[in-house]
């Protein structure tokens, strides 16, 4: 017995649509998502991947052959722009749905099961929260010459979940008194099928705007990790592009600047698409907010 609240599958999907499109800075923000996605992953296939350095047109002007000049190695700055976008993306979704699927597990047994399974799980998040994140870089980077995209995913995973397991915590406490759980009860549908049938699915909207949300906490994480230094690689990563032009000066060169901007642009647009996005959704999914 579920409540009357809970819609199917594809009523979600069709209020989601709803509330990324029923307002006009939504779908600006799912355009700009989508054009940064389309950018990141179908651009690849319309470039030269190779990218080969040229010592000869170093710092190169913008011009007819490179849309966005060249960088410290002579490649073509525009080509790295497209190519470098897969990898924090990637990292940010994997990262998010890490942390998403481990609060929402952790937090739903803390809250509904309660007593000691409730006070072991609080204790566990309090110790993951006092993890000097990066400290854990720092000694990551130090025995690994270069990570993993997934290997980042799981660390970035791994020590941001608590903040949300709180959150999904005390929503649990909440809908676990309403009606429908009492009935489930009085059925003896047993308590992985209550809570995660009955009602973690009442908070589909909470969690998905919540998974949006940690997508954008992951991809700042991952970016500033690389222009800290802390995660070496030899893949085209946006990060990256910024701790080279930092490293070589590129701000003091105004033939540079695109190296150093681009990217930041990039970055910038994705944040505000999905933040703009995360606003309208909010909004249609939260039957407090529907109506205003």
């Amino acid at each position: 017995m579920t409540a009357t609240t809970t819609a199917p599958a594809a009523g979600v999907w069709g209020a989601i649509w709803q509330g990324v499109t029923r307002s006009t800075s939504g779908f600006v923000g799912l355009c700009l998502v989508l054009g940064v996605l389309a950018f990141s992953f179908v651009g690849p296939l319309f470039v030269d991947t190779h990218n080969p350095t040229d010592v000869t047109s170093i710092w190169g002007p913008v011009s007819a052959d490179h849309w966005l000049g060249t960088n410290h190695e002579g490649k073509d700055t525009f080509v790295q722009l497209v190519l470098g976008g897969r990898e924090p993306i990637w990292v940010g979704f994997v990262a998010a749905l890490i942390t998403v699927a481990i609060a929402v597990v952790l937090g739903g047994v803390a809250g509904y099961v309660r007593g000691r399974v409730d006070h072991f799980l609080l204790q566990l998040t309090d110790i993951t929260m006092t993890i000097p994140f990066i400290v854990l870089m720092l000694v990551i980077a130090s025995f690994y010459r270069t990570a993993s995209p997934l290997t980042v995913s799981l660390i970035i995973g791994l020590v941001t979940w608590p903040y949300l397991m709180r959150s999904i915590r005390a929503q649990v406490l909440t809908l676990k008194e309403r009606e429908f759980v009492e009935a489930a009860r009085l059925q003896d549908l047993g308590t992985a099928r209550i809570l995660f049938v009955e009602v973690l699915p009442n908070m589909a909207g909470y969690i998905f705007v919540n998974f949006i949300i940690a997508v954008t906490n992951a991809i700042y994480a991952v970016v500033g990790m690389y222009l800290l230094g802390l995660l070496p690689s030899t893949a085209d990563n946006w990060g990256l592009m910024i701790q080279q032009a930092w490293d070589n000066n590129a701000f003091l060169l105004p033939r540079a600047a695109p190296f150093l901007v681009a990217p930041m642009v990039m970055i910038m647009l994705f944040q505000i698409g999905l933040v703009t996005m995360t606003r309208s959704l909010e909004q249609a999914l939260n039957p407090r907010l529907r109506d205003r």
